[in-house]
């Protein structure tokens, strides 16, 4: 049976793909290696975050945003030093992106359903100069709903399709070669998986039952990256980032592999900017694992003082927040691959949030209700959950309790109490007037000029060490891995490209495998809400120009 198109990878980049081009008329065969209980892969599971450029909501807590200073701020954070080659497509993947999210896709969203929680997240708040990196204002819209509610319109789009015969879905199909024939792409060959009853997420069986081979006319590859592979993810770890950590937990299942890279580059795609991924430095081991060495990253308020294993405060602009990478290589300089935040239970029920659908029940749930309890004293109960159950939580009475479980926790006595002490005490006598030389208390107190931080995301400044303010909570960070920045180069219509720069005929991609857009949109550094939004722009290129270049 021959196809149109055959669409490699099931999460969301792969299924906006499939959408578009069923919108068209096409034929479409959708393959991936997992039961269909996974399809929309990590989508499903994130926070939802997209970037938006100048939204209402920005407008509405008072936010002045333009596509000016998204790009700037685009341009500082990516630091593109490869434009003659492999940057070359990427940035011109950002722009177009950048003009995306200040253009036409809040619009496209809300008109399949999605609407947004109206208060804007701040992400990735740099702390350089006005052209260095990281969100000049607040731009993380949550989606109403998160992963599961941004991945559920594009699925309902598919399985339409396939009510109406133009998308084949088969789950259990795990592609191993791309086939070629007078130099073109022209079909798929692989293995057929034995069917399994995981749960999304969970480790499925790689028994093969037997194999397959489909013939069409262009393959889009949509497999993802390589966050789940850490043999691959050490492999291609840059050394400006320091030592390869030793332990590493997953933000992502183990079946995100990167094997469709290896796969892809056989058949004559090209690999660029393979040394650039994005790993959370705020992971911390999730006490009801779904997936091997599951881990969730706290999304932080800024209040939270950071230390290296040796107790050591990470100096300015190493703030929790601020910026991911800057700190993951400050981290692994020490030469540990862990860090500690030490915190009041007063910021811990202000500015502790959890990413991922399944971490954010009433977001998730839409329900109002449960959002409006956020703002009631105490923890969210995930994150109470963790506090309760989680190994990397030490909570005491006083300083010396604290330090000495943290001292227990690792089994290194590392931390010295007079150390930790002195530190905290020359922090805790910054608050006593509103004006510091203490940077973070300044980005503290800025972040709070923002009302969406104040309303539910900022703790008005106190003492550390201040007892009414407590317990004392120490929080052991280890580094979770997540994003390959990296990835096949294309061309803006999603075209994959050889060595030589030339499209591979009858090869295209979307979604991280493509480095979210030419093999790097995101080039050093990302700003955040802009990997479940680069496969949402990356497969609707895709799509659509594949669509245009078969012919409606």
């Amino acid at each position: 049976m021959k196809f149109d198109v055959i669409v490699v990878g099931a999460g969301l980049a792969g299924l906006v793909t499939t959408a578009e081009l069923a919108d068209a008329g096409k034929k479409v065969l959708l393959l991936d290696q997992e039961p269909e209980a996974s399809l929309g892969g990590q989508a499903w599971w994130s926070f939802g975050g997209l970037f938006l450029v100048d939204s209402p909501e920005q407008r509405r807590m008072g936010i002045k945003d333009s596509r000016d200073l998204a790009w700037q701020d685009w341009l500082g954070s990516a630091g593109f030093d490869r434009e003659e080659d492999e940057d070359y497509w990427g940035k011109k993947w950002a722009e177009a992106y950048v003009n995306f999210a200040a253009g036409e896709k809040r619009e496209w969203l809300t008109g399949m359903g999605i609407r947004f929680f109206p208060v804007v997240g701040w992400a990735e708040r740099g702390g350089y100069t006005a052209e260095g990196h990281g969100n000049s204002v607040p731009r993380f819209h949550i989606v109403w709903g998160t992963g599961p509610g941004l991945v559920k319109p594009f699925e309902e789009r598919v399985r339409k399709a396939m009510e109406n015969g133009l998308v084949d879905y088969r789950a259990r199909h795990r592609v191993n070669e791309l086939l070629k024939e007078n130099g073109a792409v022209s079909g798929v060959r692989g293995d057929v998986l034995e069917l399994s009853n995981a749960a999304r997420g969970e480790a499925s069986s790689r028994e093969v039952i037997g194999d397959f081979e489909f013939l069409s006319s262009a393959v889009v590859v949509t497999s993802g990256g390589i966050g789940g592979n850490h043999e691959l993810i050490k492999k291609n770890w840059p050394a400006r980032l320091g030592a390869v950590p030793k332990n590493m937990i997953s933000g992502v299942p183990e079946h995100v592999d990167g094997r469709m890279l290896g796969i892809t580059e056989k058949a004559g795609g090209r690999i660029v900017n393979r040394d650039r991924m994005w790993h959370y430095t705020e992971g911390i081991k999730n006490w009801a694992p779904v997936w091997p060495m599951h881990g969730i990253r706290i999304l932080p308020g800024p209040s939270s003082l950071w230390l290296d294993a040796n107790g050591n405060r990470f100096p300015a602009p190493n703030f929790p927040g601020f910026d991911t990478l800057g700190t993951l290589e400050a981290i692994m300089k020490t030469g540990y691959d862990y860090s500690w935040f030490i915190l009041t239970q007063k910021i811990i029920e202000k500015e502790f949030a959890l990413s991922g659908s399944e971490q954010n029940p009433d977001l998730t749930g839409k329900s109002i209700k449960k959002v409006l309890a956020r703002v009631l004293p105490g923890p969210t109960a995930p994150v109470k959950a963790f506090m309760d159950k989680g190994e990397d939580f030490v909570i005491a009475n006083t300083l010396p309790e604290l330090v000495e479980g943290m001292n227990k926790l690792t089994g290194d006595p590392l931390l010295k109490l007079d150390h930790i002490e002195r530190q905290i005490l020359a922090r805790d006598r910054e608050i006593e007037n509103k004006f510091t030389k203490d940077l973070q208390i300044t980005a503290m107190r800025g972040a709070r000029n923002y009302l969406g931080d104040k309303l539910i995301r900022v703790a008005p400044p106190h003492k550390i060490l201040d007892p009414k303010m407590g317990p004392l909570i120490a929080v052991r960070l280890n580094i979770v891995s997540r994003k390959t920045l990296g990835g096949l180069q294309t061309d803006l219509s999603g075209r994959v490209l050889d060595s030589s720069g030339h499209p591979v005929p009858g090869l295209y991609a979307a979604g991280e495998v493509s480095g979210f857009g030419g093999g790097g949109i995101h080039g050093y550094r990302s700003l955040e809400g802009t990997f479940v939004g680069g496969c949402l722009f990356t497969g609707r290129q895709a799509g659509r120009a594949l669509a245009k270049d078969l012919g409606y």
